[in-house]
């Protein structure tokens, strides 16, 4: 089993419906949750960082939206879900993957309205050939085909297990309080390792958050 990390640049029929109103609103938006419906139909729950305020007075104006609804996490983070109509650009793009039976990873991370990240899980032949098989006008670059060995959660997704274990336990002890409430040496005595090394994990997991973050 591989996992396809993938950047994707999409056409104008591909991308979100956010109009510009709102597109300085939105610093990010993970789509955690889709499901497609025979009705022509995709339900989906995204996480997005930006302007709450802003986002749900423009998407109320969109004709695709045909419901929507909203959760504030913290001040600039919240749930959004919604229902919307599909377009043959879309399926096509979807079919892609489906066809080949490959698993979408969630979240499907859209750093810009034409600019998707996203991981697809399956077997490493129908992996190499679905890029081959997307759509002519989708922009592909490969990030990187290796063995799926991540959590399957957000930005710690790309976090091998063991930094993901040293940064979830400094944050538990209090290391990335401010001020600081957990010395280095405690977090290596949680982790059973020398300072060190938990220096090592602790700074490689931030680095991976911080290129997921901040691509390019």
């Amino acid at each position: 089993m591989k996992s396809l990390d993938v950047t994707l640049r999409l056409p104008p029929p591909m991308r979100l419906p956010v109009p510009e109103s709102a597109e300085a609103a939105v610093e990010r938006e993970e789509m955690v949750a889709w499901q497609g419906h025979a009705d022509g139909t995709v339900s989906f729950l995204s996480v997005v960082a930006g302007d709450l305020a802003v986002v749900r007075a423009a998407v109320a104006d969109l004709d695709p939206v045909q419901s929507v609804e909203f959760a504030p996490i913290d001040d600039d983070t919240f749930y959004l879900y919604a229902e919307m109509e599909t377009t043959p650009a879309d399926v096509a793009l979807w079919e892609t993957f489906e066809e080949r039976r490959l698993v979408v990873v969630p979240p499907v991370v859209y750093l810009d309205t034409d600019v998707v990240r996203l991981t697809v899980l399956g077997d490493p032949d129908a992996l190499r050939g679905v890029v081959a098989d997307l759509p002519d006008e989708v922009g592909v670059e490969v990030d990187r085909l290796s063995d799926h060995r991540h959590p399957a959660t957000s930005l710690a997704g790309r976090l091998t297990n063991r930094q993901f274990e040293a940064v979830r336990t400094a944050r538990e002890l209090g290391y990335y309080e401010v001020p600081r409430e957990a010395s280095l040496a405690a977090v290596a005595d949680a982790l059973d390792c020398s300072e060190s090394a938990a220096s090592t994990l602790l700074r490689k997991g931030e680095r991976a958050l911080v290129d997921a973050a901040f691509p390019g």
